[in-house]
């Protein structure tokens, strides 16, 4: 085998864990990747909904509160997001920030209570995970990962079922579709002379299911759980060199694009949550959820290739990312103020999934905090919410992560990570 050859195939071996980590982990929370922003009436008040569930996005939070709205709902929106993660060398001392910020994230609920049966329908079309993430070619990583993206659209049918008259019942089947694409250097340190990029797509099934339960008229207990999600992402990996490396010496030569078919499956993670609702009078309802995301669902992974082309590469490669579960806690308090308006106010503190051995700039993940306020205006068939959100997320410095390159200078992604965001969603419904 030619020196050429040896380094394009290490290089591969080395590139293959970033595919993976970025699929499930663009960086919006920490986490993972997660985007349980779906209505601006529940971002409001921190996110703390899976025992309130009263409107059309319990389909997303809890469906079995879909039992507690009368006669025909419609609710849609966006969430428009900014978002800064930032990365400080530790040999340079320079910053960089991420250069992909902005993001708007739509979503849509409908739901149906029956008059003549104990029942409730109701269907979610939404963006459950997702977003994307560029880094400057120079930023000291570019062998570890460039830029990638990811999105996922799920079609979420549902039906609730009162079977007391304070306890309810919900569960939906999720159709789901994926597509993500990464961008990578394999030789070049700082420059865009090469490139590794893996893109694919997919369907996937899961399901969800919850309870709703009022053991008194002041008190709301819920609970949640979203099913592990199964995709198996194809497509292709491709990767070039445009100009002999090293610089004068040409140990590895110029040499044009090369694909293969590819794929990889992997789960994306169980998430569980639980909250308590208490309602003093009828002009307040606080809540407070804690929801766990089992990513440890992300252990070792591998990619297949069709063929080595002629290069010889490996046609399997087992990526190792150990992630690990992680818990978001949730408040909120909302202040009905009479008239058709709200008020609300809500804090989330979310704990970082990504270990440092197995850290990549694409996630960026650490722990982060999130505060939010917004309000609302309802009338007999319209309504309209509105919130801001800004997270932030203090320094985190990162040691140890595994280097990747396939010919020296080897890179890491050590180095100090902050995070910074700001949001804003707008929800709008209708009452038929």
């Amino acid at each position: 085998m030619t020196i050429h050859m040896k380094l394009v195939r290490k290089s591969v071996l080395c590139t293959g864990a970033v595919v993976i980590a970025l699929c499930p982990a663009i960086p919006v929370r920490a986490g993972g990747f997660d985007l349980p922003d779906q209505d601006a009436f529940v971002v409001a008040r921190g996110m703390a909904f899976v025992a309130t569930a009263d409107n059309p996005s319990a389909i997303y939070y809890n469906p079995a509160g879909l039992t507690q709205m009368e006669g025909q709902n419609l609710r849609g929106g966006v969430y428009g997001l900014y978002v800064n993660p930032q990365y400080t060398s530790p040999t340079t001392g320079k910053t960089f920030d991420n250069e992909k910020n902005y993001h708007a994230i739509p979503q849509l609920f409908y739901s149906w209570t029956l008059d003549s049966l104990p029942l409730a329908i109701g269907l979610g079309v939404y963006s459950p995970f997702g977003l994307s993430s560029k880094w400057d070619q120079s930023a000291g990583f570019r062998k570890v990962a460039t830029e990638g993206s990811i999105n996922t659209y799920t079609i979420n049918p549902t039906v609730a079922w009162r079977i007391l008259p304070n306890l309810s019942l919900g569960a939906g089947l999720k159709v789901n579709y994926g597509e993500t694409e990464l961008k990578q250097g394999l030789f070049w340190p700082g420059q865009a002379f090469d490139q590794f990029r893996f893109k694919g797509d997919g369907w996937a099934l899961g399901y969800d299911v919850g309870v709703l339960w009022k053991p008194i008229e002041q008190v709301s207990l819920g609970a949640a759980l979203k099913s592990t999600t199964s995709f198996n992402f194809a497509g292709h990996t491709d990767y070039y060199n445009n100009v002999p490396y090293p610089p004068g010496v040409g140990a590895v030569p110029a040499f044009p694009d090369q694909r293969s078919a590819a794929n990889s499956a992997w789960e994306f993670p169980l998430k569980v949550a639980g909250g308590l609702s208490y309602r003093p009078t009828t002009n307040w309802n606080f809540e407070f959820d804690a929801e766990y995301t089992d990513w440890s669902s992300l252990g070792t992974v591998t990619i297949h290739q069709a063929n080595g082309g002629v290069l010889g590469l490996p046609t399997s490669i087992p990526l190792t990312l150990n992630w690990q579960g992680s818990w978001y806690y949730e408040f909120g308090a909302t202040r009905y103020l009479g008239n058709g308006w709200s008020v609300s106010a809500g804090y989330i503190y979310n704990q970082n999934s990504v270990p440092n051995a197995t850290y990549n700039p694409l996630v960026a993940d650490l722990d982060r905090q999130f505060i939010s306020v917004g309000t609302g205006y309802k009338r007999e068939h319209f309504s309209l919410d509105i919130a801001y959100q800004f997270g932030f997320g203090l320094s985190q410095t990162v040691s140890g992560s595994a280097f990747a390159g396939a010919a020296p200078p080897v890179q890491n992604a050590d180095g100090k990570y902050y995070f910074l965001s700001h949001a804003v969603f707008l929800t709008a419904g209708w009452h038929f």
